[in-house]
């Protein structure tokens, strides 16, 4: 079933709740104790772990995490961010320090919020992890958009596929038949299963070296995964709902854990949605590694590589160089990205 569209009043609605809560917590953040300079001691090294609203958890060079506040213009901390900070000479409001300065960062993943805009979610990030699920069922469509994201932000993917306990063994071969789209353009896969432990030590071997981040919807089994990983963590787990197969958000801050192999992983909030309105067509176009070698050859340079005559990527998927499963998840990215971007352009004129 199609989504609801909302009417300009709800809209409004939205709008007028989302400002009133913005000012709500712009009196909260008021009411933070202000940490003077001879409260504090001398700035030292240390690592985002976790990041609530107003506060963030930071870890030391000893393993030692403290919560701390923000200096006004830092409103942009995320996990993994690598900062300054200063611990305070003792406990105000069971705050312990406060973050000064973030230091460069290596990469960073983002995502579109409707209200913020562009949002940075995490930082510093050696390998992403794309967590798909078998139910309802396996989306190669969801898969790419996650992927145009990873090469947008030129961190390196692997595509893991959970729950395999739950296949029988024709649709194991059919999500193994899947897969090779993937592999054959140079990604790395793994089916596994939370449940069984099927292929878990290759996931484990995986995350031995570096920093990864889990995304994925509600309900692909995150929180199983890491649970699996991390037994003493006891991340919660949410149940599969029954009529649309999506799960219920189970985390509501993102962290960063190491692992006792060696390693670290970030884990993020449950996302259904991964927008990509935020990206130009072209970035959407560059998001498909196994275009690169073809772009720039078509007869037009204009192509929109649909009927245009002479188009290389089209010729490319009639001679089996392109998937034309890969191509036509394309063409619908592009679709959503222009429909999603002139209702944009509607309510900004209203």
């Amino acid at each position: 079933m199609s989504k609801r569209k909302l009417t300009q009043n709800q809209k409004r609605r939205i709008q007028s709740n989302n400002i009133k809560a913005l000012h709500r917590h712009q009196r909260k953040e008021k009411q933070v104790v202000e940490w003077q300079d001879d409260m504090l001691s001398e700035s030292q090294d240390g690592i985002i772990v976790t990041r609530y609203s107003i506060h963030a958890d930071v870890e030391d060079t000893h393993g030692e995490v403290f919560r701390c506040n923000l200096r006004r213009t830092l409103s942009n901390v995320v996990v993994g961010d690598r900062v300054v900070w200063r611990k305070g000479n003792e406990q105000l409001q069971g705050i312990s320090g406060v973050i000064e300065a973030i230091k460069p960062r290596q990469n960073e993943i983002s995502r579109p919020d409707y209200y913020d805009g562009l949002k940075v979610i995490a930082a510093n990030i050696d390998r992403i992890i794309i967590v798909s699920a078998v139910l309802p069922t396996l989306s190669l469509n969801i898969i790419d958009r996650y992927l145009v994201i990873c090469e947008t932000a030129n961190i390196p993917a692997v595509i893991i596929v959970n729950k395999s306990d739950l296949l029988t063994e024709s649709e194991y071969q059919q999500v193994e038949e899947q897969l090779k789209i993937y592999q054959k353009i140079g990604y790395q896969t793994i089916i596994l299963s939370a449940q069984s432990g099927e292929n878990m030590e290759k996931l484990t071997a995986l995350l031995s070296e570096g920093t990864s981040i889990f995304v994925g919807q509600s309900g692909v089994g995150k929180s199983s995964l890491i649970n699996h990983i991390l037994p003493d963590v006891n991340a919660q787990i949410g149940g599969i709902s029954e009529n649309s197969g999506l799960g219920q958000h189970t985390t509501t801050s993102s962290r960063l854990y190491h692992l006792p192999q060696g390693g670290n992983l970030i884990d993020s909030p449950g996302i259904r949605e991964f927008g990509l309105w935020h990206l130009e067509q072209e970035q959407i176009t560059r998001g498909y590694r196994e275009f690169q070698y073809f772009l720039g050859t078509c007869k037009f340079r204009d192509c929109k590589h649909l009927s245009d005559p002479g188009c290389a990527l089209r010729e490319a998927v009639a001679l089996g160089k392109i998937h034309s499963v890969r191509f036509d998840n394309y063409h619908r990215l592009i679709a959503s990205l222009n429909e999603t971007k002139s209702q944009r352009h509607f309510a900004a004129d209203l």
